[in-house]
Parts: C-alpha cells; structure tokens; sequence
C-alpha cells in the first residue's frame, strides 16, 4: 500500500481550550523545551525521492507526540483508567508507572485507576475491582517483570459491558497496553463511545516482543527479548560445541514474524540455521534443512539452530482453534524439529547430542533493560499528554525515530514480517551462512 492511500487524521474530543498546568516555552532557542503544535508532523517512508518533492496533504503525514500549550480535559475532573491486556511484555510496568507520575505530577490528575486482568476487569461478574494508582505506588514496579495490574485474554469483546463499567467509574480515559488483539477491541470500545457521544479519550500503547506492529520502528520489549535470547543461543552454543555432533536447538517467540530470530541470529554470531514463518522450507530432500544440518554436523561437528514459534505452522496446524483473545493457537515447531532431528540421524546411523531450550516464558516475563525502559518511559509520556489535550482513537508510536499519533485503525490493518528479500535476512543470511533457500525443486 502506498504512502498516499492512508489516512493518519487524529481525532479530536473537542476544542482544546485549557491552559496546560505544564509549563514549556513557545520560544525557540531559548533552552527551555517547547510545547508540540498541532501543525508538527513526520512523513511515515524514511526514503529520499530524488527530484521535486511530491505534495503532502494533511492525511498523509503523522502527527507528532507531546505536551500542548492547550488541553482538553481540566485535571481536577479528570479520573483515568490504565489496563495491560494479553501475553507478558518486558516493559509493561515501566509504561505504568510513566503513566501515572506524567499524569500525577505534570497535570495534577489525582484519580488513576488500575483495571485488574486485562479488559475482563471491567466486567461486573469477574468481580476483579480496581487498583488505585499514584506515584508512590508505582515508584518500584519498573524493577519487576509482568504486569503490576495483570493481564488476561478475552473480555474485550463485551464491549457493551465495558462502556457500562466506564461510565460507572466515570472514567474520562482509558490507557490500554496490549497487542494487536487489545488494540482492535480497543478501537471496538472506542467506537460504542463515540455512539453514546461520550466524551472519553481512548489511548493505546503498543505491546507486542514480536516487533510486528505495522509502521512502527520498534515495539517495547522487542530489545530486551533479544538480549535475553543472545544469553540462551551462547549456552546452545557451548552446550553444542562441547559435545560429539553438539547440536543446540532454541525456541523463540515469533507468531507471524521472525525478527526476534533474525536479530538473535545477527547479534550472536553462532547461530547456523534460523527458521522463521516467512522463509518456506522443507525438512526432507535434497536441499532439505535436515540435509544441510547434517552438512554442517560432518564439517564443523556441531551447529546451533534459532527457530521462531510460527514456523511450520502451515504444514502442522490441521485444525484451526483459537484462544479468547482470538490469537490462532499453534503446534509446537520446536518439539516437533527435535523428534524430526532425532529420528533422521538415527536413521543415518550418525550419533548426535542435541539439546533443546524453550526460553519463551523466561523471556517475556523479564524487566525491560535500560533501551527498552527509555522507551516505555517515552510512550507513556507521550500517551498521557495525547490523552490530556482530547485525542482519541490513536496509538502512540516510535516512526523514524519521532514519537507520533497513528489511527488506530492504521496500525492493526496488516503486520510487520520479515521480507526475504530484504538487507536484513540477507545480512542475517550471511551471519549463518545458511542457504538462501532449503526448498526442494522437481520433487527432489
């Protein structure tokens, strides 16, 4: 899809006609930061286009993140609602908290409201009540893994429901913190608003270690993931090596996309095969992974092998369930490439030792580091402040390195996946220096 055919416009509560309590300079040079205008913006491709440069419409460009010199809601009425949906992220609680002490300490807002289990929470029968926030609440929770509220799947298609329950807390905006299932249903959420003419800001912060939200150039806890899944590939790697035709097989997370496994792989430097969902490949034959992973065990006497959670699933998955937040739920490739490894140099009569680690859970339940911490730090801010002066129906995203608003309904229209034609397979490509493809041809 082309650059032009989106629509980036941001909606509005209203006028926003309050003074901000924060205060900034209108002045430039004065070296004091600057409020953000609404005529402030970032083209969404990063690409030089020689020659004359095309137009730009309004629709077309991104609306920068930040404080505004006018706001929409008077802090003193304001009671904001904060829910973490879906699987655990690292850096969940570090957006918490920035949350709360921009909202606490820059506007004076003193009513925060935490949702317990995701947007189950919100429904009258789970029973789960709400978590009053301030600051010295929230003061330690960055140093922890999880969610400091939890989080659930499901729920947020009672959206009904969940309208009545934030009229019944009075809430005048809702922060949600979760991935591309939380952020539909906030969009579902966000529409029944705008049917009962109620005037609640609805905020998104996106949540996802698989960095496959669309246009963004990072999603929180991505860095962290692959930091921690480096650690895993160098005990693969030393367990491999230290043994007769080692061979060391790690699991990392990947539904659709496989960046985790690519940056694992280029970060490393001692992986020799990844398998990721948008690279196909066969096992058996002549050009085989199964082959070549048997090449590799005769030249060098051990390999490492990075395999992300949704390869295979094509070919594994016959029946298609899904689990309550309507994420596809999937064989596990990881246990069944080991059985297949196994059996194939039993078969050749070749002894091997494999081991074989599934650092999922250990991974995704960590803190943030300190790349991801500053980033969930600023995506908190800028939600805060976009919630503040009465925008609605956005997320808040990292693009070309600027914090922008994006419509909601941009961001969940398609994912982020690997292009196998691009610098990064071939970069990882030739870190492992696997082939371009294991695909076998003419039935080979």
């Amino acid at each position: 899809m082309q650059e032009n055919n989106y629509d980036f416009t941001i909606e509005e509560l209203g006028k926003a006609t309050v003074n901000s309590p924060i205060e900034m300079s209108k002045t430039a040079g004065d070296k004091i930061a600057n409020y953000v205008t609404d005529d402030r913006f970032v083209r969404l491709s990063s690409f030089i286009i020689p020659g004359p440069q095309p137009s730009v419409e309004r629709n077309q460009v991104l609306e920068r993140a930040g404080p505004r010199e006018h706001i929409y809601f008077s802090p003193a009425h304001v009671h904001a609602g904060i829910v973490t949906c879906g699987g655990l992220c690292p850096g969940i609680n570090d957006v918490i908290r920035a949350l709360v002490r921009c909202l606490w300490t820059r506007y004076g807002v003193t009513r925060i409201s935490g949702i317990r289990y995701g947007y189950r929470g919100f429904l009258p029968e789970s029973q789960f009540g709400v978590k009053q926030l301030d600051p010295d609440v929230v003061d330690d929770i960055h140093k922890l893994g999880g969610t400091f509220l939890g989080s659930a799947r499901g729920g947020g298609k009672e959206v009904e429901k969940i309208v009545d329950a934030m009229q019944k807390l009075n809430l005048n905006m809702l922060f949600t913190i979760g991935g591309d299932g939380t952020q539909k249903g906030m969009l579902d959420i966000a529409e029944e608003i705008g049917k009962r003419n109620l005037k609640i800001a609805v905020v998104g912060v996106p949540k996802t270690v698989d960095n496959d939200f669309a246009m963004l150039d990072r999603s929180f806890g991505f860095n962290t993931a692959v930091a921690k899944a480096v650690e895993v590939v160098s005990a693969a790697h030393m367990e491999a090596s230290s043994a007769i035709n080692g061979i060391g097989l790690v699991k990392v997370m990947g539904r659709d996309s496989g960046f985790i496994a690519a940056h694992t792989a280029l970060a490393s430097h001692e992986v020799n095969f990844v398998l990721i969902p948008e690279v196909p490949f066969n096992l058996e034959g002549s050009n085989g992974f199964l082959h070549h992973l048997e090449e590799r065990i005769k030249k060098r006497k051990h390999a490492v092998i990075v395999v992300a959670e949704g390869a295979m699933q094509d070919l594994l998955v016959k029946d298609k369930k899904h689990d309550a937040g309507g994420n596809a739920i999937m064989e596990d490739v990881g246990i069944y490439i080991r059985s297949r490894i196994i059996d194939y140099f039993k078969e050749k009569n070749i002894e091997i030792n494999l081991k074989y680690i599934d650092p999922s859970y250990a991974i995704r339940s960590a803190p943030a580091n300190p790349e991801d911490s500053i980033l969930c730090e600023r995506l908190g801010n800028a939600a805060a402040h976009a919630a503040m002066a009465g925008k609605t129906k956005l997320i808040i995203g990292l693009v070309n390195n600027r914090f922008v608003h994006l419509p909601i309904k941009m961001v969940i229209s398609h994912r982020n996946k690997v292009n196998p034609e691009s610098s990064l397979w071939r970069d990882t490509l030739d870190a492992t220096h696997q082939p371009p493809l294991m695909v076998n041809r003419f039935g080979n």
